[in-house]
């Protein structure tokens, strides 16, 4: 595995995540940006460290980063970012809706 993409939803999902963030704790965003970054180059090198989610998605997979879920599927060359989600939502919901 070499590397990793951020898909358009999960672009989406980070530039809603910072846009709170700007409004709570810049500080907070920032760090969160930068243990996002650490948690995806720690996919690239162990790709199946996250639970498994088959049951909203084959083959999806989830990381979870401070209350949130990093929803990542492991492809043959690299990882694809799918959505960075809230821990506490609705999963399912957010897949029917989305995806």
């Amino acid at each position: 595995m070499s590397d990793y993409i951020i898909s358009q939803p999960a672009i989406r999902d980070l530039e809603s995540i910072s846009s709170y963030f700007a409004d709570v704790n810049v500080e907070a965003g920032e760090k969160f940006l930068k243990e996002f970054s650490k948690r995806c180059q720690q996919l690239v090198s162990f790709p199946n460290i996250g639970r498994n989610y088959d049951d909203l998605q084959v083959g999806l997979r989830g990381l979870p980063l401070e209350g949130y879920v990093i929803l990542y599927r492991v492809t043959e060359d690299r990882i694809e970012i799918i959505r960075v989600a809230n821990g506490r939502q609705d999963l399912q919901l957010l897949f029917d809706k989305f995806t």
